[in-house]
């Protein structure tokens, strides 16, 4: 801590008691003189505008200094500052209406001609139980200050009545400004003098000014209601798609799980006619096989032995093939025979075992001879298939049915 002095007031600064603003290039910092007055500057080689309050600084070398909770004198610098934001006007007001702590008296010293009327509108909104006042010098203040411990509360003189008027009058225009401009009170009445008072235009156009800003605030609240409503309103319309989709979706579950319990059905039915058929044609088989080597077996003409037994050959082919078509479906053929079926409804039973049986890779003879028609109806139905899966005319079913198993 390093202490210096001013005339008749000795002065304390703490190293710590500043905070630095780089984008403002400016510091701002606060030093205790005598037990109870603080001042605040500001540091800078240029003019600046002062963003933000430094409460927390403030609030640090309060307590530091065994100030915090006391009333105090405030001396406020102003060398080199031109300007405030409106972030700092703001909370100007809000430190104004709710002092922490309350203040015995405010100084400004060091005022710019262009900032002084920004000091002026402060002072004007400041509560009554709180002297401002504005002077020139550092020594000013303090001298400020000293009257007012010796009881000397300072009080403005006029020159007559009609300066004392225009002083009120200006007073009274600066405040209105700042609960407008500052705080955004729209609907606080403003005190219009007579219209042949001097400032009369100057708070007429304030009054316009307000109720300009008040329609203004109307109609930013009607577009925010209209905005809302269309919000509400979108999103009423997605809650209702979402809900119908839902159903929907719902509904289509409950379709397919009916389909697949009836796919589920028919795939018992068939496992159960599979088995029958499979157990038929294997003792067809059998007998068929037993009946060759019994004919093979007999003297009789060699050519006519030789077509007895190739007849039996053929039909016990035709048992096996049948045999194998009927009983060995693999789960990808099942899943093929359900995927055309779903994009086909129009197929019947024997067209798709037909295609069951073009994707297995059989001839149309072994197909024809299978179901037991001749090769040229099988080509009839197969053109009749073409145009029931719309093909085009140079699509071969085929290669439609193999890309579809592997889709």
């Amino acid at each position: 801590m390093k202490s210096s002095s001013a005339p008749n007031s000795p002065v304390t600064e703490n190293s710590h008691w500043k905070t630095d603003h780089p984008d403002q290039k400016y510091i701002t910092h606060i030093r205790k003189i005598d037990e109870d007055i603080l001042l605040t500057y500001y540091e800078s080689d240029r003019d600046i505008c002062i963003e933000r309050r430094d409460q927390s600084l403030f609030q640090m070398v309060l307590e530091e200094s065994g100030l915090a909770n006391k009333l105090v004198y405030l001396l406020r610098d102003l060398s080199n500052v031109s300007s405030i934001s409106y972030a700092y006007k703001q909370s100007l007001t809000q430190l104004i209406y709710r002092w922490q702590p309350y203040y015995k008296l405010i100084v400004f010293f060091n005022i710019s001609p262009e900032f002084l009327t920004t000091v002026e509108t402060f002072a004007s909104i400041v509560p009554e139980s709180t002297p401002v006042l504005l002077v020139d010098t550092y020594e000013d203040a303090i001298k400020a200050v000293q009257n007012v411990k010796a009881g000397n509360i300072p009080t403005e003189e006029y020159e007559d009545e009609e300066d004392e008027l225009y002083v009120r009058r200006k007073k009274e225009f600066l405040a209105a400004t700042a609960r407008i401009g500052w705080m955004n009170m729209l609907n606080q009445p403003i005190n219009i003098p007579e219209d042949d008072e001097i400032l009369f235009p100057f708070f007429k156009s304030l009054d316009s000014l307000q109720k300009d800003l008040q329609e203004r605030e109307k109609l930013t609240a009607r577009e925010k209601n209209l905005g809302k409503n269309k919000a509400k309103k979108k999103i009423s319309e997605k809650i209702i798609l979402l809900n119908a989709q839902m159903e929907l979706n719902n509904k289509l579950k409950t379709q397919f799980d009916r389909e697949r319990a009836a796919l589920k059905s028919r795939i018992a039915a068939q496992d159960m006619e599979l088995t029958r058929v499979s157990t038929a044609v294997a003792e067809k088989t059998a007998t068929l096989q037993s009946l060759r080597k019994k004919i093979s077996d007999l003297e009789i003409d060699t050519a006519l032995k030789k077509d007895m037994i190739d007849s039996c050959s053929r039909m016990i082919e035709t048992e096996t093939i049948e045999k194998k078509i009927n009983t060995d479906l693999t789960a990808t053929d099942s899943e093929f025979l359900s995927k055309l079926q779903r994009r086909h409804p129009n197929l019947n039973q024997r067209d798709l075992r037909i295609c069951l049986l073009i994707k297995l890779n059989y001839d149309t003879r072994e197909i024809a001879r299978t179901i037991g028609i001749s090769t040229r109806g099988l080509e009839s139905i197969r053109y009749r298939m073409h145009q029931k899966m719309v093909l085009s005319k140079h699509q071969s079913i085929k290669n439609y049915l193999t890309k579809l198993a592997v889709a």
